[in-house]
This record gives C-alpha cells, structure tokens and sequence, in this order.
C-alpha cells in the first residue's frame, strides 16, 4: 500500500468548476469518520484536571533562567497550517564544515512527569489526524500555543548543537536547554520555491532567509550521499493524502518535493546523535528495525527481475530503491512489493549493556527519536536522557522507570494511528467513487495477492484497492468499478481491458 496520511487544509473554494470531478456530499463521511473514532477508540476531549493543569503550566513559563539563543536566527519548516511546531534549525558554514543548531519543543518543561498531563499523553501515546479533525496528544493551549515553536515567541526547547566536518559527516554532538526564539515560519512547498528560484538566479542568497535555506540543501544532500554510502533506504512509496475543502474531503497522490527530504535529514542527524549519546551513556532508548533476512531479499531480487527490472548484484536494494522511478509501472509496482523489506520496527529499551541488535535497518546506524515531543511521548523522554547524559548528570529515575514502559504504550499508539489513517483513506475512496460504479479507470497492477486478487492504483481518483484476477503485476490496464460502499469502507474493481 502506498503511504498514506489525513491532511487538514484551510477551505480553498476548490469545486467541480476546477477540472476534477465533484466533491462527494461530506455527510456520510462525516458520519464515517465518527464511527471510525469510536471503532478505534480514538480520544476526544481532554479531562478537566488536565486542562486545568495545561491552562496553569502555559500561563508560567519557566525559561528566563536559561542561557540566551534569542539572537540565533532559527527558522522552522513544516506542511502548510501546521500551528504543532516540534522543531526549529539554524544552519551556518563553518570554515572546514558545517554548525547545525536544532531547537526541539521542550515539553518536559510544561509537562510533569507523574502529572495529569502525563498519565494522559502516556494513555494517548501520540496525535492522530482525521480529516475532520485530530486527536493531539497534549493539550492544543500547549501544543498549538504555549510549547509549540511559533515565530516572533520566547521558548524553551532542547538546542541541539552539531558541528559536521565538510562531508556532512558529525564531530561532536551536545544537547542542553536554551531559550530561543523562531524568526521565521517556511512551509515545504514555499521553501521549495525559493530554493527553484535562488537556484534559477544562480546568484548568491541576498538575505540570511534565503542563505539558510541554501544551507538547508547543501547539508541536505551530503547527508543523502551518506545515507546512501552507509547502506541506508528509504521507501518512495506514493503518499495518499485526504484533502478537507469546500464541500467535502477529495484524494490526491502528492510529490514529495526535495526540501522535506532535507528537513528530514536534519531530524535523522539528530535522531542518529541521541543513539550515539544514549549508546556511550549506557541507558536509552532507540528505535530499531532488524536488517531484511537473506530469503526476503531474495525474494525481492527475483521480484525485480520478474518485472524487468535491473538490479545489479554489487547495488543495495537501498540503491536501487533510490534509483526507482513511481511514473514506470514496473519500478511502482517494484516499490509496493519493496514493503516486505521493512518490517519488525520497534522500541528497545536498554541500560548497562547495549542491546544486542541497535540498529535501524533503513537508516543503517543506530538511531532513537527524540524531535518530535509535541506529537510523540517516546521523544520527550530520550530528550530528558540525552540532556542528562551531555550534562554529565545521573538520568532521572523516574525517566529510568519508564522506559522499558514506552515500547509498549508505543506499539498500541502506532496501531492505532496506523488503523484510522487507513480507514479514514478507505472511507474517502469509497465517497469519491460512490455513483461511479461502472465506470472504467486507466490503473496499474501495482501487487499480486495470489487468491486475494491484485491491488491496483489508479490515478485520478487517487485510489489504490482491491481488484479480481486478470492482469499482470507491473502492467498498465483498464479497470471497471464494481462496488464503493462508503460505510463499509470497501472499494473492488474488476479488470476490463
């Protein structure tokens, strides 16, 4: 299946009147989704003693006693309407390398730990999107206000300080808390522009914006290659996102553009130095993902030749998946069957002794998250670990305690976000398709699930779904709608030709 995630976007007026075809009527969906919220059990409104504790930490901040980074020119860059900013960077050159600092939220500043705030965030485990609404793990006055690094405001957050030699490769790595303040807010796509048109000018950045988002994919890039030289992969699976407009929810395939890739560079530096700091500390917890067994990979090299596709004994198969491309039909479907090769990923705790298996098989080192503490409970505590650690302090005990806690709270967290993200999708097909049964579509035979039929994508609507037998995988076809049923969420085609 390809990625897939809920967006929520400020009505844009979009209509039938744009070329696309009309939006289905919201209300089955809306009652969709409600029922998708108590299938899945999804929280709702917070507890009163949590909101009452969330209004008392916002209203007293507690960072004017910290060291002073209000003068480093942070700049945060996130998906469009975000107001959860985790993270906020400030890049510079240095003479033979590179100054990364990463500002990360401080939530444990506004959360307490054995707090109200804290049983909740531990019962929710991580924010989870609808495309009517989300379910925050915190309160929105901290995560959306008081927490979150919003630009022109004082926080406090955990600055991340990396210094990289000239390949991109890190030097030293330090973590401690700070008071900064963003200057500027970039979503992906602006960034992207700027970038294409600093480019296009072929001119030096005139303004320390511009020069930083220059920084942002020189450094970008290196840290591809090194990826890339380290063995690393990543799965350029198509993403499905739930548009909300005017007059209903409509699904589309987004392009990624390069300047996520850079921004999500930084985070896997980041996350790579607290595994480092975690590992020589001796208590932590990382992020792990066993390596493809032999028979997997073999698998996946006959797949790719049964489908045309070259792959040369001496490339990686995170080389070659690099090196796909979604617009082949052969290489599309290639990706979809590459999703066998990412599996097993979970959280290990460790003290005293390194765990036995440390690494994360797609970043090829060992790696633990820790940017993202707003919409994620795992990342505030090896936040408070690595802090200790770099500070020469004892890590607290009770962030000790809970650790080997979290693999568990985390695994039934990203089970259920996985579950609504996909059922949500699922609703959405159905509504887009709904009155179109039918109707034939131009697809592509993208997995073959043997007496379970084949999975086809097709393009407009953006559906990937069920379909009976008839076809090869890899190959272009023409499928005809024979079911959409929004409250079973279900869509099934049939191959016509």
């Amino acid at each position: 299946m390809p990625s897939h995630r809920v967006t929520l976007l400020v009505p844009s007026g979009e209509s039938a009147a744009s070329g696309q075809a009309p939006l289905a009527d919201p209300a089955p969906l809306r009652a969709a989704f409600a029922r998708i919220r108590q299938e899945y059990e999804v929280p709702s409104d917070f507890p009163a003693d949590v909101l009452a504790e969330a209004r008392q930490v916002a209203s007293n901040p507690t960072h004017d006693d910290l060291p002073d980074l209000r003068d480093v020119p942070f700049f945060t860059i996130d998906p469009a309407g975000s107001m959860d900013l985790d993270q906020a960077m400030a890049l510079e050159r240095l003479d033979d390398g590179y100054r990364v600092r990463y500002a990360i939220a401080d939530v444990p500043a506004v959360v307490r730990l054995g707090g109200a705030i804290d049983a909740e965030a531990r019962r929710r485990g991580q924010t989870i999107y609808l495309p009517d609404g989300r379910s925050p793990l915190h309160p929105p006055v901290l995560s959306e206000d008081a927490a979150s690094l919003l630009p022109g405001q004082d926080r406090s957050a955990f600055v991340w300080d990396l210094e990289l030699g000239s390949d991109g490769e890190p030097r030293r790595a330090q973590v401690a808390r700070a008071r900064v303040r963003s200057r500027r807010r970039w979503d992906y796509q602006e960034a992207q522009a700027a970038i294409d048109q600093l480019s296009a000018a072929g001119e030096p950045a005139q303004s320390q914006d511009l020069s930083q988002l220059a920084l942002l994919r020189e450094i970008g890039q290196l840290r591809i290659e090194a990826e890339r030289v380290r063995g690393g992969a990543s799965l350029p699976m198509p993403e499905q996102e739930v548009h909300a407009e005017v007059g209903g929810y409509r699904l589309r395939f987004r392009p990624p553009v390069p300047a996520e890739e850079w921004n999500a560079q930084i985070s896997l530096l980041t996350g790579m130095a607290a595994a480092s700091i975690m590992l020589e500390g001796g208590v932590g917890l990382l992020r792990t993902m066993p390596t493809p067994q032999a028979s997997a990979i073999a698998t996946f090299r006959r797949q790719a030749e049964a489908l045309g596709v070259s792959w040369p004994a001496e490339v990686s198969y995170g080389e070659l998946l690099r090196g796909l491309d979604r617009d082949n039909p052969a290489h599309l479907a290639l990706v979809h069957e590459a999703t066998s090769l990412f599996r097993g990923a979970g959280y290990t705790p460790f003290e005293g002794q390194p765990p036995e298996q440390p690494l994360h098989a797609a970043v090829a080192a060992p790696y633990a998250h820790v940017t993202a503490p707003l919409r994620r409970l795992v990342d505030r505590f090896g936040l408070l670990v690595c802090a200790a650690l770099c500070a020469g302090e004892e890590v607290p005990a009770q962030v000790r305690e809970i650790l080997p806690l979290l693999p568990d709270l985390m695994r039934t967290s990203d089970q259920r976000a996985s579950a609504v993200d996909r059922a949500c999708t699922d609703a959405v097909e159905a509504a887009e398709l709904a009155g179109r049964v039918g109707q034939e579509f131009p697809a592509v035979v993208v997995d073959d699930r043997g007496a379970k039929g084949l999975l086809v994508q097709v393009l407009d609507p953006a559906v990937v779904a069920p379909c009976e037998p008839g076809a090869e995988l890899g190959s272009r076809v023409r499928v005809r709608l024979e079911e959409a049923d929004i409250q079973a969420r279900s869509v099934r085609f049939s191959v016509s030709g």
